[in-house]
């Protein structure tokens, strides 16, 4: 069982950066536009299997839209994303072929838990793993059990989401989405919805996923998440990628003027 107690809550220490193995992802020249609103700028980026990047910055610079473009729920303008041999035209209409390959690979948890309510816990866990995956109820039902084993809620299989907490809901959408076994997790401010100590709940999860060796794109406003738990942090204002580097380095010593100033106005709040 985790140990969820705030009182004792402590962060691991990031894996050393470059301790990664190769590429898995790219996005190349993404850029996103709305009508005149330039939402995202020209974006790069390279993510290692095993990698865990933070990404951080002011409000309205484009973070959740970036995972959006990455998982094709939000299709950029122009640009490519390049998943090991899959490469996409963020321009052009992918295929059903590419979007299924795409969304099976790349998971995505958002600020919203977005669960069935109608369903119990342990079904909403199952029923993508029957449609998606093919697999039968009762090899879905024995993988949901040990997924929600994983992140402490194995009790709350009969239950309603209705019924739990908003903390418990967020570990179940993470073990929703773990169920499909992506090999890259997208998650968009999961404790943004969330009390202080609710919050913990679900960084413990992150924190073991990432121990794990779990490859993670993480957009958060939790500071001490960004500085000691990914390896790599990324800080975006206006559209565009104005710092990234390993944590501890970008968050302790930014070498922009932009990111001194968010990073002073964080710490002051």
């Amino acid at each position: 069982m985790m140990n969820l107690d705030p009182d004792t809550f402590k962060m691991p220490q990031a894996r050393p950066f470059g301790q990664v193995d190769k590429p898995i992802l790219r996005l190349e020249g993404i850029r996103k536009v709305y009508g005149a609103h330039v939402v995202l700028d020209d974006v790069n980026l390279t993510l290692r299997s095993g990698e865990v990047v933070a990404v951080i910055g002011p409000s309205g610079s484009g973070k959740s839209t970036l995972l959006r473009c990455i998982n094709m729920l939000g299709p950029a303008t122009s640009g490519r994303v390049v998943f090991g041999d899959l490469t996409i035209d963020e321009a052009a209409s992918p295929t059903t072929q590419q979007l299924t390959h795409l969304r099976r690979s790349v998971g995505m948890v958002f600020q919203s838990f977005n669960l069935f309510p109608h369903m119990s816990v342990l079904r909403n866990v199952s029923l993508p793993q029957e449609r998606v995956l093919g697999r039968s109820r009762k090899e879905a039902n024995r993988r949901s059990l040990e997924l929600l084993a994983r992140v402490g809620l194995e009790d709350k299989a009969d239950q309603y989401p209705a019924r739990c907490s908003g903390g418990q809901q967020q570990r179940i959408a993470i073990a929703r989405a773990l169920a499909l076994e992506p090999q890259i997790m997208l998650f968009d401010e999961p404790t943004s919805s969330l009390d202080p100590e609710l919050g913990l709940e679900v960084l413990a999860v992150m924190q073991e996923l990432a121990r794990s060796g779990m490859t993670m794109i993480v957009v958060t406003h939790e500071m001490n998440f960004a500085e000691t738990v990914s390896d790599r942090v990324i800080i975006m204002a206006d559209g565009k990628i104005i710092e990234e580097g390993p944590s501890k380095q970008v968050m302790r010593d930014p070498q922009s003027d932009r990111a001194k100033r968010f990073l002073k106005a964080v710490k002051d709040r």
